[in-house]
């Protein structure tokens, strides 16, 4: 009998260690927990260039080029536009929005999705305005992106597209130079004499009419000025004297000279740099 005790509790045991065994098993054969890709909030701000937005995708880890897949795309006909064939690029079309995209997707996703949110917010209303102004829908998309650039506040962006519409129906050069700075890859240094008598085209003060492209991507509310310029007769501007970012706009030369006037007396007395708002 006590051999068949030993026997039956060396059995017990055998099988102890055999459950014991599968169960390491299992749970050394447990699938993997592969954790989720990480997403990356891309932020791109009205008023970007192409180069800018490159420069961008770059820096939050898209891979890719972003120039390549943004010079010419078939997920938009640019005739559709009224954009000449000859147009280079898809500048103007790339939407300023805030984009998730996962940490490492490839910079064209970024480009689709751009692309995709311009043909939400650019539709049948602006195409339709575009032609009660007399322009096309790709002209209207320029004079957005000057907005875009010109109107520091939300006030001036319908008077800004109003000196530029009442310019051009009288045949004045624009005088716009956020237009040459966009040729010259260039918004912050002061611009030189023989730059501001270039034959660029993009060179508003000796070539009358827009440039021809977009200087920016423009976001909805300078679309909408665009396409809804306000009814006044102005024809200059130049920024207020406060640094608060207004223009302030005038119908004759002679008074834009005493505004142009005013604003530089007001750089000379703060040491040529812009006053500081104290508005805000």
């Amino acid at each position: 009998m006590a051999r068949i005790g030993a026997l039956l509790a060396f059995i017990i045991v055998l099988g102890a260690l055999a459950v014991g065994a599968v169960l390491l098993s299992r749970h050394k054969e447990r699938p993997k927990i592969i954790p989720l890709p990480k997403i990356v909030k891309v932020v791109i701000p009205e008023g970007f260039t192409r180069a800018q937005i490159a420069a961008l995708a770059h820096q939050d880890g898209l891979r890719g080029s972003y120039l390549l897949p943004s010079k010419r795309s078939g997920e938009i006909d640019l005739s559709h536009y009224g954009a000449p064939p000859s147009t280079p690029n898809l500048e103007g079309f790339l939407f300023p929005a805030t984009y998730e995209m996962y940490v490492g997707a490839l910079a064209s996703q970024l480009v689709s999705e751009q692309l995709a949110a311009f043909r939400e917010n650019f539709g049948g209303g602006e195409v339709h305005r575009a032609k009660v102004l007399g322009i096309t829908p790709y002209q209207l998309l320029i004079v957005a992106s000057i907005i875009e650039r010109e109107a520091a506040i939300p006030h001036d962006r319908p008077l800004v597209a109003a000196v530029i519409y009442n310019r051009l129906r009288l045949s004045m050069t624009l005088g716009i130079d956020s237009t040459l700075r966009y040729a010259l890859h260039d918004f912050t240094t002061p611009l030189t004499e023989s730059q501001l008598h270039s034959d660029s085209p993009y060179n508003t003060r000796t070539h009358t009419g827009l440039p021809p492209t977009p200087i920016s991507n423009p976001g909805v509310a300078a679309i909408t000025a665009a396409a809804h310029p306000a009814h006044v007769s102005y024809l200059y501007y130049v920024a207020g004297t406060d640094g608060c970012g207004e223009q302030v706009f005038s119908t004759s030369y002679a008074q834009f000279e005493k505004n142009a006037a005013a604003y530089r007396e007001a750089l000379a007395k703060n040491g040529g740099r812009v006053p500081t708002c104290k508005k805000r």
